[in-house]
């Protein structure tokens, strides 16, 4: 996930004053604890209630794994990069950190594909889902996933892992450069074929819902069969919007290869579109807050500290009254 383009990320935005700076600093560690805490909570929900073992949430605990680690990792390092003058992290950090951010970028666009996959063949295949998708199937593909971020991102950026600072002109310099044709490639592998294959998927999705939630009013005397796919189309909704969000998020990144116009960035525009990109790591689990009401009941029992008692991960989360 990454622009071809030459940027010195050494260069200060402007030369700030010490309250200035501790305020930045302050922002940037609240919006870094912020989305640690929140995808902690997605993760130690999925993780705990027995209930939620789903291949569904399979794909939204990956998901919120690599948010964790944008929280935990890349956001601390990209405000180091934007707040300081100089690169104060070592050659190693120089190589290393552009390839963490790019892998778990990645990690995170394939966890939506696959989010996509799974509400298209629940909605538009009901009857062979539970065949098809299984949560040990998912788990596999989540595996795969995170294996081919891991081994494209390091081909993307092989000769910057070899030599962080063959680019650097000096001390306390870091350059990272992708060549025109790598980020050619880039750009279709991991933005805009991605994107074209959910909104294809969503659109099916789409056209099948309606014609669905239509079936569903007509059939006033039936009561109990259409509950299931009812819950199936309000899931679909969700991760609809949490996928338009996703693409939102990111657009801005893309943008001059979208524009056909050149790509070089400003280091004040390349900061602005990163950190865009960065909170869409924080802005996933808000959604689930807002969309997912075993979301917010997990969160009570977590913050109350009552899934430390016996036998709470065979809770009935997903019920509004958890005793039942």
């Amino acid at each position: 996930m990454q622009s071809y383009c030459t940027i010195n990320i050494t260069v200060p935005i402007t030369v700030l004053e010490h309250s200035s700076a501790a305020l930045l600093y302050t922002l940037l560690a609240s919006v870094s604890l912020l989305t640690v805490v929140l995808n902690l909570l997605v993760v130690v929900s999925i993780s705990h209630f027995k209930q939620l073992h789903t291949p569904t949430n399979a794909l939204l605990l990956s998901l919120a794994v690599s948010d964790l680690l944008v929280g935990l990792l890349v956001m601390p390092i990209e405000g180091l990069r934007y707040i300081e003058t100089c690169w104060l992290l070592g050659r190693l950090m120089c190589a290393l950190s552009p390839y963490l951010s790019y892998c778990l970028i990645s990690v995170s666009l394939g966890s939506m594909v696959l989010i996509s996959v799974d509400r298209y063949i629940a909605i538009c295949d009901p009857l062979l889902y539970s065949s098809k998708i299984t949560v040990n199937r998912v788990k596999l593909s989540v595996c795969v996933c995170w294996a081919c971020s891991l081994l494209y991102n390091g081909c993307i950026l092989m000769e910057h892992l070899g030599w962080p600072d063959r680019l650097s002109s000096c001390h306390g310099e870091c350059v990272v450069f992708i060549s025109r044709t790598s980020g050619t490639v880039d750009f279709f592998f991991s933005f805009l074929g991605p994107c074209g294959v959910m909104f294809v998927l969503y659109m099916r999705v789409f056209v099948v819902a309606v014609s669905q939630v239509r079936a569903i009013q007509s059939q006033v005397a039936v009561r109990a069969a259409p509950a299931a796919k009812i819950s199936e189309l309000k899931a679909a909704r969700t991760l609809g919007i949490l996928i338009a969000v996703f693409v939102m998020c990111f657009c801005p990144y893309y943008y001059p290869s979208l524009a056909g116009v050149d790509t070089f960035l400003s280091l004040p525009s390349y900061a602005m579109v990163c950190w865009i990109m960065l909170t869409n790591a924080c802005v996933n689990p808000v959604i689930y807050v807002l969309f997912y009401p075993w979301f917010r009941r997990a969160i009570r029992f977590i913050v109350t500290l009552r899934i430390l008692q016996p036998h709470s991960r065979e809770v009935n989360i997903l019920s509004a009254d958890p005793r039942r």
